[in-house]
């Protein structure tokens, strides 16, 4: 199994604008809980799944509007890429890197 904890510094590029924030990953087993805390606050991981080095979940936003995000990535070294589904606004990609 790969190893995907840890905190990445990430970038989003999203309809607002550049949005960074840092990216949490605790994996237990083919399960993972975490947090994304940016600008718009901290939202916590919902149904996070570990397949390889390969991440699934979602998060629950609140602000500026209610929506569901549906977030994959996959993490390579210290390297983080993916993408979030942000409902009507589309698919927005991002990348981080692992803090030491």
């Amino acid at each position: 199994m790969a190893d995907v904890d840890g905190a990445y510094d990430c970038v989003a590029k999203t309809p607002m604008g550049d949005q960074k924030g840092v990216f949490t990953v605790i994996s237990s087993g083919d399960r993972f809980n975490g947090t994304f805390a940016g600008m718009m606050g901290s939202l916590d991981v919902v149904d996070g799944k570990v397949e390889g080095a390969k991440l699934t979940w979602k998060m629950e936003m609140t602000m500026p509007m209610p929506m569901t995000l549906e977030c994959e990535a996959d993490v390579a070294g210290d390297a983080i890429t993916g993408t979030m589904q942000l409902g009507a606004f589309g698919a927005s990609a991002f990348s981080g890197t692992r803090r030491a």
